[in-house]
């Protein structure tokens, strides 16, 4: 094998994968949270916020379907379970804490869903499936925190229920660029399709157009 890292992987992790006729926009954790400087997951991601912002509208003049998640815990972090034992900072998750709410600028309507969840992946104990099911929806654009804690989960447990993955790049964030930029590679490599903000976007317009989101998945992230 050789040691440059994308000849490596040629040949071996080349597939991709095509988006289907029914996006929705799954926007993950993206709370305040990772946006307070004073939170203990502080992870300095206000530019994936911003991001996450545009998706949000441009979802919604699509009429594509957003799906927001969020972490809540039982006091104490009874229903946490080693999760809550082995990240001792989701306290900042315990109900009723103010870093477990969606910033001023990403609220959901009324009519949006919201998730709330205990693990990582938005899919495990949790209704997610069930209502992707019930709405018809083949493919998931999705954003949040971190990229490589609850984006990677929720993007593989996607692919492993049968929804098409794409992970909007510019919409995600961590606390460090090293397992951001390395989680996007491996999920491009192996388990989703790693895009930017205006592949989504196009994506979405497409649905609107009554293309079904099948566009050019243009600007695919070398990642």
């Amino acid at each position: 094998m050789t040691d440059d890292l994308a000849a490596n992987y040629a040949g071996a992790f080349d597939g991709r994968l095509e988006p289907g006729t029914s996006p929705a926009l799954l926007i993950v954790d993206v709370v305040v949270a990772y946006l307070d400087p004073a939170s203990p997951l502080y992870a300095g991601v206000e530019a994936a916020l911003a991001s996450n912002e545009r998706l949000l509208a441009a979802a919604r003049n699509a009429g594509v379907p957003v799906i927001f998640t969020n972490v809540v815990y039982a006091p104490g972090g009874s229903d946490g379970g080693l999760f809550y034992r082995k990240i001792p900072a989701l306290k900042a998750f315990d109900r009723g804490n103010p870093m477990g709410a969606f910033p001023p600028t990403l609220q959901p309507l009324p009519s949006e869903i919201v998730v709330s969840k205990q693990y990582a992946s938005a899919f495990f104990g949790s209704s997610l499936i069930s209502t992707l099911n019930s709405m018809r929806i083949d493919t998931l654009l999705i954003t949040g925190f971190s990229t490589s804690g609850c984006v990677r989960a929720t993007a593989l447990d996607a692919l492993q229920h049968g929804f098409v993955p794409f992970v909007v790049s510019d919409a995600c964030g961590d606390r460090h660029a090293a397992p951001h930029d390395a989680n996007l590679f491996d999920l491009q490599a192996k388990y989703a399709e790693v895009i930017d903000e205006a592949a989504a976007i196009s994506m979405m317009v497409g649905a609107l157009s009554g293309g079904g989101g099948r566009q050019p998945v243009a600007n695919r992230d070398n990642v």
